[in-house]
């Protein structure tokens, strides 16, 4: 352990009210429930009172100077000379010593006072008492004001981040995903998520005083190539030709898990929709559909036959098909 003097920050010259100013202003500044980002709060909080017992008695403080004892307030090896008697400073023969730790309950002490009478725990009882509203004893915890500190911690999230595809969204699927803290995790996503969804797993994230915190996934679902989705609904524009339109024809329509056959009646003007039911995504109400669109497509190239055939049509059997715009 290091110097109590070096831990509070004091001289060794100072004076009992700088001690007793010191360790009330670092005892504010370093107690867990006010760093609960902090994994080393507790054990410095601990240091401070270590600290802080010794030189905040009189004769324990002048036993350290003297190098009676450490600073653990733990005597000193002093050799054979007056064996069995005890130093100056009430110090004798199996004399014990406070140590303290830092829980989920609080501040807790260990050990018997020193034989020669020494205040022990209790100045810092009462300037936790002062400065927190009430210690309430050694293995209790301390109550807090509430402008002072927030309820102890109970562990920190953490964030993560994975991309699936849309046909995964059809299955759900497993995925390992790797935390800021270097950490992986298996994460199971069930199948109809929705694109931005967080997923929670519990008990992966930081830990804290009170518990461990999660880990909240969000989960990405990367844009298909022909499928827009809509719920659990699908929407394909699905391109036909214009013999395909003219005629009528039974056409190969994809979908997630593999194509499908779909009948294209004679007549078919583009932007006509075919529904294909349970080609969709799960959902809530069960599962959805697909929702085909079709999208005439003319030849590449020019094609003279197709021409005249056209400029006749014109001529002959002319329509109008805006003509409800006007």
């Amino acid at each position: 352990m290091r110097d109590p003097y070096e831990v509070l920050g004091v001289p060794k010259n100072a004076s009992a009210a700088a001690v007793k100013s010191a360790y009330r202003r670092l005892a504010k500044k370093l107690h867990p429930d006010a760093n609960k980002h902090d994994k080393k709060a507790a054990s410095k909080f601990a240091e401070l009172n270590a600290a802080y017992e010794i030189l905040g008695d009189e004769n324990k403080r002048k036993a350290f100077d003297r190098g009676e004892i450490d600073a653990e307030g733990k005597p000193r090896f002093r050799g054979f000379e007056g064996f069995g008697d005890a130093p100056r400073g009430g110090f004798g023969r199996g004399a014990e010593f406070e140590t303290f730790t830092w829980g989920p309950g609080g501040m807790h002490r260990a050990g018997a006072r020193a034989s020669g009478g020494f205040r022990g725990f209790g100045g810092i009882d009462d300037i936790l008492k002062d400065l927190f509203g009430g210690m309430q004893g050694a293995g209790r915890s301390t109550q807090f004001e509430e402008e002072d500190f927030e309820p102890a911690p109970q562990g920190r999230d953490v964030t993560g981040s994975v991309t699936i595809t849309l046909a995964e969204v059809a299955t759900g699927t497993t995925r390992r995903v790797q935390l800021p803290t270097g950490k992986e995790v298996e994460a199971r996503i069930p199948a109809g998520l929705a694109d931005g969804q967080t997923i929670r797993l519990r008990g992966q994230g930081l830990p804290g005083v009170g518990g461990t915190g999660d880990a909240l996934i969000k989960v990405t679902v990367a844009p298909h190539p022909l499928f827009e989705r809509e719920g659990s609904n699908l929407r394909l524009q699905l391109p036909i030709t214009l013999y395909e339109a003219v005629l009528g024809a039974r056409v190969r329509a994809p979908t997630l898990d593999g194509a499908v056959e779909l009948a294209i009646p004679p007549g078919t003007s583009s932007g006509r929709t075919f529904r294909i039911r349970g080609k969709g995504l799960p959902g809530k109400d069960g599962q959805g559909d697909l929702y085909a669109t079709v999208r005439i497509v003319l030849p590449d190239g020019t094609d003279r036959e197709l021409e005249e055939l056209m400029r006749r049509w014109r001529v002959q059997k002319p329509y109008d098909p805006r003509r409800d715009m006007s």
